[in-house]
């Protein structure tokens, strides 16, 4: 049943996009470029591509018009069988392993005010309550969504005015200036650090992952999708400007808590524990976008696979509650047992490839499928898909070559992905319409 408008689709993608990696990926990025400048346009540019994947997104996930993202994509465009490691993908990298990530830095922040709360604990308690409510009810989880994400906004542009006011003029100029006439950003540093950033931005397809549940999807999926980007990509700019003026960046290199550090250099110690408050709230919608997202990757495949039909269980009004279930089991192993840099590095090498295919997957799906019915054609094609491509394929390459051992269990993930494919095939998935 189609219950979601855009509004609902595109606050999902706000939400999912912006969380643990506009609040804590700074100060990573600080530590390897070490000019404000070339930071920012590691944001800029990675917001250029989050857009390109965005509104290529739009035009796959408005011909299909069914639940499952990359999973379904790739199922339709090419073969089952890479659809499946892509569901695989989502469950372990696309959407447990950044669950853990958010829910581990919600703790870091929660820590700032409350250092007696350890924050592996807060973390998990958090995965766990927030899936009870989206496995229960479906309208339940949407209206929280909703709520978490509408204040996150609030409290984002809120920062980003007062910071703005508060930071001398004299230090604006600086944010224009790039080193050594941009040869920077050839660097494998740079193609590094935009790992970090394609993280933050990671979430930009996320209403592509409920298409079946939106109304009129061929209007409201592209809407939702672009919107959500753009809007995100503006915010992520203008607050990753004040974080880096906001304070020295030898106080921001390798933090993770970065709004803590700008709040307290800016406001002092006590508007420090404040904001890091608030951001420890907005973190939670964060956590609710990619549980609520998630299953719908997992209910699609036990709805393909006969040995998979329990991860379709549920309830009349609930979400999938099996998938729901299955995915905070996972998410909370993985904050108990991982560091948070560790974790971006799997997740970007991961996803990259994911993502990737499934933005060539456009032009395979245009010549497979001439025929089918395009309410929304991707807009700039085909330089926004070859350009998030090409991005896609850099990020991979320098992942191997700086990061072997993140790669490799990345590329071990895949690997899985497909072996578990060969175990699940109870039937055939259903032809692509």
């Amino acid at each position: 049943m189609r219950r979601l408008g855009a509004s609902t689709g595109t606050l999902l993608v706000v939400a999912n996009m912006v969380g643990t990696g506009v609040f804590a990926t700074t100060g990573l990025l600080v530590e390897d470029l070490n000019h404000a400048g070339t930071v920012l346009l590691a944001w800029l540019f990675g917001g250029v591509v989050a857009l390109c994947g965005a509104l290529t997104y739009g035009e796959l996930a408005a011909a299909i018009g069914r639940n499952g993202g990359e999973y379904r994509l790739l199922t339709d465009i090419f073969h089952p069988s890479i659809g499946f490691a892509s569901g695989w993908i989502s469950l372990v990298v696309g959407f447990s392993a950044p669950i853990a990530a958010s829910a581990l830095a919600f703790g870091i922040y929660a820590s700032a005010v409350w250092p007696a709360v350890p924050p592996k604990l807060a973390g998990s308690g958090l995965i766990a309550l927030v899936s009870i409510a989206h496995g229960a009810r479906v309208g339940l989880g949407a209206g929280l969504q909703n709520v978490f994400t509408a204040a996150k906004i609030l409290l984002i542009l809120g920062f980003i005015a007062a910071a703005a006011a508060a930071i001398p003029s004299a230090r604006w100029p600086t944010l224009f200036q790039v080193p050594g006439g941009g040869s920077d950003l050839l660097s494998p540093a740079f193609a590094i650090g935009l790992i970090y950033v394609a993280f933050a931005y990671s979430g930009w397809n996320g209403a592509a992952y409920l298409a079946g549940e939106i109304r009129n999807p061929g209007r409201n999926t592209p809407v939702a999708l672009g919107l959500g980007t753009a809007f995100v990509v503006l915010m992520y700019v203008a607050l990753n400007a004040v974080f880096l003026l906001g304070a020295p960046l030898t106080s921001l290199a390798g933090q993770v808590e970065v709004g803590h550090v700008v709040a307290v250099q800016l406001f002092g110690a006590d508007a420090g524990e404040l904001f890091s408050g608030l951001i420890a709230l907005a973190l939670i919608s964060s956590v609710s976008a990619m549980v609520m997202t998630g299953p719908r990757v997992y209910e699609a495949m036990g709805a393909d696979y006969e040995r998979l039909r329990f991860l379709r269980s549920r309830l009349k009004t609930s979400g999938p509650i099996a998938s729901t279930a299955l995915q905070a089991a996972l998410a909370i192993a993985m904050l108990m047992t991982s560091s948070f840099e560790a974790l971006l590095m799997y997740i970007g090498f991961t996803l990259s490839i994911s993502t990737g295919l499934t933005t060539a997957g456009i032009f395979v799906h245009r010549r497979k499928f001439p025929r089918a019915p395009r309410p929304y054609r991707a807009f700039g094609y085909p330089f926004t898909p070859l350009l998030f491509v090409a991005f896609a394929g850099w990020m991979v390459y320098h992942s191997v070559t700086q990061r072997p051992l993140e790669s490799l269990w990345g590329a071990a993930t895949i690997v899985a992905g497909l072996l578990f494919y060969r175990l699940a095939r109870g039937k055939k998935p259903k032809a692509a319409p």
